[in-house]
């Protein structure tokens, strides 16, 4: 079977893995970078709940116990970026969540499609 998780560690966005209890799977090189300082790589194995303060914490752990996907923007080092973070299952049953952070411009164009 041919390898079709190459592209994810040149991945331009932040993508963090964990399973259903909360521990951090897996991160690219992005995620890694983002978290450097909190230990980056180091930071596979952990529990994601650990990594967050209150009242961030208590926003987690209502994600997990309703399974429901969250987005918001941010704005970290002067770059402005779009959370998603979203369950993700494994033959139809919660497996942890998936969390996206996308670099998004200041600016951002809004269509309506139908």
């Amino acid at each position: 079977m041919a390898d079709t998780g190459f592209w994810i560690e040149e991945f331009p966005v932040a993508v963090t893995v964990t399973d259903a209890e909360g521990t951090i799977l897996a991160m690219n090189r992005r995620s890694c970078e983002a978290f450097a300082a909190e230990g980056g790589a180091a930071l596979v194995g952990s529990s994601i709940f650990a990594c967050h303060p209150e009242p961030a914490r208590s926003k987690v752990t209502a994600l997990f116990k309703g399974r429901s996907a969250n987005s918001y923007t941010i704005r970290k080092c002067g770059r402005k970026k779009i959370i998603h973070q979203t369950p993700w299952y494994r033959d139809g049953v919660f497996a942890g969540f998936v969390e996206l952070s996308i670099p998004i411009p200041d600016e951002l164009p809004h269509f309506e499609r139908q």
